[in-house]
């Protein structure tokens, strides 16, 4: 199979890129626009690999997405190109409309025109894979829990660009006869996350020696996934999903964002013990503007219908992705008051602590 991946060398993406290339055997083709938060550094170990093509390139850009078609001619796409920092969107809504609902658009359009070309053989085959987050829900009341049948309800910038992506892809499929999935995430975690994000932000922070900041009461509830269990999860979509269904994918973790930061400083205490717990860094910050309060999903239909189960649990798959970062950084107490975060190992910036953490 010849898989079309947009935004292959994001924190998501590179992993699928990464799964597709040495465990499926499968060609990729990847196109990304190289915004901040993409990593080629995530993407070495493909990088020579003969099934696997690199292109640079923005999704909006309708000319060159009818190039990469015609060269790549692809049996499948799998979406994942989008801007996904919430504080940013609030910040600057228009780079979220523009990648999100403009570049769905025109990747749509551009698949559209390529599987009029098809043979029906190879239409019939042919399968658009939107990735997308449980955010476009809202949030919910204490005991509550997304379905596939959760109603939208989106509560800032970015997560109402991923809900009009969601429905331009329906759309598509109702109005064209587009093969769609649609698959809808929790919050991921693991190797070379960009570390404006929550949980990068507390090892980045304590293994710094900064100050651990935790946006409001620290009660706020998110279910963690590891991204590797949600690449096979997005790969069993690709293969078995029903054409024009969705898909919530959880990892059956949910978890107050206090009590994440806690086994984080934990996870370091044990492998990395400075002269005073790590759990002492940790500083309460001013709530951001429309804070959702929960996120649950219950992935109980993947499960069932496509066999999917997340392999890791929390507590395993923090460990790992702890000593990941650990095994980066030279976290010697002799060194804890210093700097060493080193730009180089997961590409990005050293102002990376001025990001306030984002779940």
């Amino acid at each position: 199979m010849h898989v079309l991946v947009t935004g292959g060398a994001g924190f998501i993406g590179s992993a699928v890129v990464r799964h597709f290339v040495l465990e499926r055997g499968w060609t990729v083709t990847n196109v990304d626009k190289l915004t901040y938060a993409a990593n080629l550094t995530a993407l070495h170990s493909v990088s020579n690999a003969p099934n696997y093509v690199f292109v640079n390139a923005d999704i909006c850009d309708r000319t060159a997405l009818a190039a990469v078609f015609a060269r790549a001619q692809p049996d499948a796409i799998v979406h994942l190109a989008a801007e996904s920092h919430v504080d940013r969107s609030i910040a600057g809504s228009m780079p979220f409309i523009q990648s999100n609902i403009v570049g769905t658009h025109a990747l749509l359009e551009e698949t559209r025109h390529y599987l009029d070309r098809c043979s029906p053989q190879r239409r019939a085959r042919f399968r658009f894979l939107h990735v997308s987050t449980d955010e476009v829900f809202g949030s919910l009341e204490p005991g509550g829990i997304f379905t596939e049948q959760s109603p939208y309800m989106p509560r800032s910038p970015y997560s109402a660009s991923k809900a009009a992506s969601d429905h331009l892809v329906r759309a598509w499929h109702e109005t064209y006869g587009l093969p769609v999935i649609i698959t809808n995430c929790s919050n991921n975690y693991g190797p070379y996350q960009y570390p404006e994000k929550f949980i990068p932000t507390v090892i980045l922070s304590a293994v710094n020696g900064h100050a651990i900041p935790i946006y409001g009461d620290g009660r706020h509830i998110r279910d963690w996934l590891h991204v590797d269990d949600h690449v096979r999860a997005l790969a069993a979509a690709l293969r078995f999903g029903e054409v024009g269904d969705s898909y919530v994918i959880g990892g059956r973790a949910p978890m107050e964002n206090m009590a994440v930061a806690l086994k984080i400083c934990d996870v370091l205490d044990r492998f990395c013990p400075a002269a005073r717990s790590y759990r002492t860094l940790i500083r309460h910050v001013t709530d951001r503007p429309g804070h959702d309060r929960c996120y649950v999903i219950d992935p109980s239909k993947i499960e069932n219908d496509l066999g999917w189960t997340a392999l890791e649990s929390f507590e395993t798959g923090i460990e790992k992705t702890v000593l990941w970062y650990l095994e980066r950084y030279d976290a010697r107490p002799t060194a804890r008051h210093r700097r060493i975060f080193q730009a180089t190992s997961i590409g990005a910036p050293a102002a990376y602590s001025s990001h306030a953490p984002i779940v």
